[in-house]
Parts: C-alpha cells; structure tokens; sequence
C-alpha cells in the first residue's frame, strides 16, 4: 500500500476521554471547535518558538474557512466554534489540524480521500498558502493511488461515505476510470498482485485455449481483476463495470464470470436470508443491477445454469418485469445447456405446484421461436453445411432430453393438472424425440401419482407418446405395465412384433444390413402400408380367438411348441395376457409372410388403435388383473 507522510514535528495531540483532544504546549489554548461529538482544543493566537519568536497563527494560516468561522466568533465574543457537517468527521479534522501545526501525519489509501474533501471543506488552497494540503494530497492521488491497483480499489470503496464531496471533487469517477484501465491491459503485462482464489477448473476458468496444464500457473488468466472488484458496494461496482465495458476490450465471458462471481460473492444462500426485511431490498437491487450489467450479446457471457440461479432468486426477491423478461429470453437462447434441476424454480403464490410449470413453457416457447427464426426457410437450411445441421439438430435434441426429464420430476406434483403436462410435452418438435422412452416414463409417473385419471384422460395422455419410437426395454416395461390402457399394450406389442418380424426378415435377405433393418421402426411402418386392410382383419380374427385360447393356455401352463419355437427368450418375462398377445400378433405376422414373400417387410403396418373398441376391450377383459407395474 502507497502512503505519505506530511510535516515534521512529533505529534503533540493528547486525548482526554473519547470526546475531547487538546495540544500540549506551553501555551494555552484558547479556541474550542466542535466537531461532531469531538471537542478540539486548539490555539488561535500566536505561538512563540524557543527563541521567543512569533510564529504565524497555526490554524489560520492554512485556512480561509477557520478564519472566516474565528472571525465570526469573535464578533460574537465566543471561543467556540461549533461545525456539523464535516466530511470525514473527527478523524479528518485532526489530519487537518496536525498539518496546520506542522505534525507529522500519514497518508494512505484509507484516509486520503476523508483528508481531502476536510481540506476543501477548510478551504486549504494555493491561495492561502503555498504548498497546502489540497496541493499535497492531490500530487498523493495523482502519482500513487490512482496507479495503484488495489489503493485505487480502496480509495473508491471509501468515497462511498464521503458523497457528495467525493463525487464533486471527482475522486469517484478517477477511481473507477483509473481500475477499468487497468482491467484492460494485456494479462501478459500484468506486474501488480491481484486475489485470484478460484479453481482453474474447466467450467470456471476463462484461459486461452492451448495452453498446457504446466504453463497455466504461471499465466495471469483474462478475468485476473474479477475477485477484487468484489469488495465494491453495489452501486460502485455497476460504475466500474459501466466502464469496463464502455471500452470494448473484455470478451463476453470475462463480463460474465466477473457477474457470477459477484452474486457468489454477496446473494445469500438461504431462502430465509435472501427474502428477509433486513435484506431483500438490498437484494433485489443487487439482482436487477447484475441482470442490467449482462453482456449486451445475449448469447454469450453468463451460463444457462447461473443465469436460471439468478431467475430463482430474482423471482423470490421480487424484481421487476423488465429484469424478469430479459432474464428468460438469455436462458431461453441458452436452453440446451440447462440441467433439470437448473429448470426446478419453484413456484410462488397463487400457484399451486410445487414448480413454476407455466415459467418453464414460457422458456421453452422462446427458443423455438428463436429456432425458426434463426434458421430461416428451408431452402436457407438446405444451403448450410453439414456441421451446421448436426449443431442445430444437436441442440434441439438436448432440448427434448431437457423437457422429458423435466416432464418426469412435476409428474410426481399431485397438483399438476393434466392440460400442464399435455401442454408443455407438446411445445418441443416431434424431431426433438426421436426415441421416447423419457416421455414414457414421465407418463409412467404421472398416471401412478394420478390415479383418479378418468379413462378418456389415461387415454390422452397415453397419446403423447409414439409406441413405435420406444426402445426393446421401454417396449418390455409398458407390455407390463397395468397403468396403460389396454389399448396401449396392444399398441406396444403389435409394433415390437413389427419390428421383429422385419429383423427375422432382413436377417435372411442380408445378414449384413440386419441391425440396421431391426432399429429402423419408422421405415418398416412405411413399407407394410400397402397391406394394412389384410393385416388389419387377420388381427381382429386372432383377437377374437383369444379368450378361448387364454383357457387353454391355463390349462397347459405353457406356450405351445410352435409359439416357443418362434418366440425369443425375453418374451417368457412378459405377462401371461400380454405374451399372449404378442404370440398372437407373432402368428399374424408370420402367416402374412408366407403370403406376402415379395414384400419388404413383415407384419401389420396398421396400428392398434384402428381396431373396433368392442375387439380391444374383448380381448383383455379376462386377464386385466395379469397386468403388472415394474416402475
């Protein structure tokens, strides 16, 4: 830390108490000055050095205010002068009274700038003596603080109980003109110390990208500056991030980083301290300043994860619309990086769900409107390269993984109404699930913690979900699974018996391509339309046959020779009803390629739900109960 010191003299200020100050000297004093609960005793007169020789007076001399304030309390016949509003109170008072005596007095980044606006108080100019306080501590400023990194932290944090007299004397603005200065220079040619207590992990640090594990302790990273700025009070550190960024030197991310940090530094971590009359005024500001500081470009800067953290606490503090809104179009742009548990924001009055539903399909409505609008028409998609479309279509798909897995925590809310989970399923693109397993399982959850559903409503919410785009396991757990309309299973089993009637086949017509031909559902459903109508009354003809030969099967307690032939091994974990079911969907299957042997591909391409209400409901009302739940 820079310092000063002033005079020569030792220092002869004593102390009676805590209120009163005099100077010991062979001469009494003979002026009292009140400066706030403080009394000054002081000497006016003449004081005589050891020779008898008359010295100037001490305050006077260096002071046109004292003498103005002397002469009016002469003309009062008063030895007292009482002064209320004095920058910096006692302590600045006696700096000014120590150099007025000529006492050696030191300057630092502490009480400089309380020792300035006292002497422009005191009027301690050029103009009543050479070589004045104001002079010498404006020299101080210029050539130490001010190229100093954390003296000119320092000084600014200090001006704050000094308004306006630090502002005026524009001590506050060379403060934070002279730190965004030096938050720009080249980390390369930085020389000065500065706190860095960060972990230079990968998702916090900001480094240049190349540089080897060995040379990065050395190397002063880009956002060297971020964990000193911390100490500011709010209001001054927005000054200081104004001009940082008013310069147009520091990276997005560096702004970022320096935003987080700073909400670490100060936000509580507790609701109860966070929303607490004592704080959440001072809360709210601090929240609605960083928002107002975030890099203009929208898509780059803080993390989705941080910015989802400042909308929790934004929302709890209160903030305003305006903060709110621009808060939700950032995380909107960066959706895909979210985690579930960023996007659990809880819910707040009249709401009745654990989770704020509706804020999250509001997010989500936003980052497609910016999808389509980014992307353009289709004839400007088919123009991008290939690595354009994997990124896009990359995003979009960590999206739909994003909503499911979401979808599959609020199921759990009893209070979730049905038209939430429908409305919010349905804002992503069908593209953005190509397999539909989390949807599964977050219906799954959601009929077993809702089990007051009418049929009508299983049955819509059950809609959601395309049985073709589930895996072998998804397909395995839904046969079993007695929440599922029936019609549903049916659904499941029929496809799966699709889909492998097409990999029997494929693996007889090229060995080589049989992986390829078995996961490929959507195009073998493509291919078996043509015989859809014969298929279609094949199936309603082995459904009606299937409570004669659900007697049988009891009776036997085990699969037929032929069906044992032809089914695989994980079918024996499916059951009774549903195995059943697909033995018979089995059997369609294969007779319809001993007709069809020319065909592509295998099996019925009609789904289930075109079949009549009266053959569905048939056909599982003796063994419903069979059904079991795995989940």
């Amino acid at each position: 830390m820079k310092f000063m010191k002033l005079g020569s003299k030792p220092d002869a200020f004593q102390a009676d108490g805590k209120c009163i100050k005099y100077v010991t000297s062979d001469l009494a004093t003979d002026v009292t000055i009140n400066v706030g609960e403080v009394k000054f005793n002081l000497h006016k007169n003449k004081l005589f050095c050891c020779c008898h020789m008359p010295l100037q007076f001490p305050l006077l001399s260096k002071s046109n205010r004292l003498q103005k304030l002397v002469l009016k309390a002469s003309e009062e016949n008063s030895d007292e002068i009482n002064i209320t509003d004095f920058p910096g109170g006692p302590k600045a008072f006696e700096i000014c009274a120590k150099f007025c005596y000529g006492m050696t007095v030191t300057l630092n980044a502490y009480n400089v700038v309380a020792a300035r606006c006292a002497a422009e108080y005191l009027e301690m100019t050029e103009d009543v003596d050479r070589g004045n306080l104001i002079f010498k501590i404006e020299v101080f400023l210029n050539s130490s603080i001010f190229r100093s990194w954390k003296d000119s932290i320092i000084v600014l944090q200090t001006t704050r109980s000094l308004f306006p007299w630090s502002e005026d004397l524009k001590i506050v603005g060379r403060c934070v003109d002279s730190i965004a200065s030096k938050t720009s220079v080249d980390p390369s040619n930085i020389t000065w110390s500065y706190t860095y207590n960060r972990k230079l992990s990968a998702p916090d640090k900001i480094i240049e990208d190349g540089v080897k594990f060995g040379e990065r302790i050395d190397t002063v990273p880009k956002d060297w500056w971020v964990e000193d700025i911390c100490e500011l009070d709010i209001d001054l550190y927005k000054r200081v991030m104004i001009a940082v960024k008013s310069k147009g030197r520091m990276d997005g991310s560096v702004i970022g980083e320096a935003l987080r940090t700073y909400a670490v530094r100060w936000l509580p971590d507790s609701v109860e301290a966070l929303i607490s009359d004592a704080h959440s005024q001072r809360n709210k500001v601090l929240v609605e300043t960083i928002v107002c500081l975030l890099p203009s470009d929208k898509g780059v800067g803080c993390s989705c994860s941080f910015l989802l953290k400042l909308l929790k606490v934004a929302i709890l503090v209160g903030v305003d619309d305006s903060a709110r809104e621009d808060l939700v179009k950032r995380i909107s742009l960066k959706l895909p990086e979210a985690s579930v548990n960023d996007l659990l924001i809880p819910a707040r009055s009249p709401q009745t769900t654990f989770y704020d539903v509706e804020l999250v399909q509001c997010i989500a409505n936003q980052y497609l409107i910016h999808e389509i609008s980014s992307r353009g028409l289709d004839g400007e998609r088919n123009e991008k390269g290939a690595d354009d479309f994997v990124l896009e279509n990359g995003t979009m798909l960590a999206v739909g993984k994003l909503i499911d897995g979401y979808l599959g925590e609020i199921a759990r809310d009893p209070n979730l109404t049905l038209a939430s989970f429908i409305d919010l399923s349905q804002s992503i693109p069908d593209s953005a699930r190509p397999i539909h397993d989390g949807l599964y399982k977050a219906i799954d959850l959601y009929l077993k913690e809702h089990p007051s559903l009418s049929k009508a409503e299983r049955k819509k919410v059950c809609g959601l979900m395309d049985v073709r785009k589930l895996t072998m396991d998804a397909s395995m757990h839904a046969a079993q699974n007695e929440r599922l309309p029936l019609r549903v299973v049916v659904q499941v089993l029929f496809f799966e018996q699709v889909r492998a009637a097409a990999g029997v086949q494929a693996l007889g017509n090229n060995p080589r391509d049989a992986s390829h031909s078995t996961t490929n559902t959507d195009e073998e459903w493509d291919k078996t339309t043509t015989t859809a109508a014969e298929d279609r009354k094949s199936l309603k003809k082995q459904m009606s046959q299937m409570k004669i030969k659900d007697e049988e099967f009891r009776k036997n307690g085990k699969l037929t020779k032929k069906n044992s032939k032809n089914s695989r091994s994980g079918m024996q974990l499916l059951p009774s009803r549903s195995r059943r079911i697909f033995d018979k969907l089995w059997v369609v299957g294969k007779g319809h390629r001993g007709e069809n042997k020319s065909s592509e591909t295998s099996g019925s391409s009609q789904s289930p739900t075109s079949l009549a209400p009266g053959d569905t409901k048939s056909s599982g009302s003796s063994s419903r109960h069979r059904r079991h739940s795995i989940s």
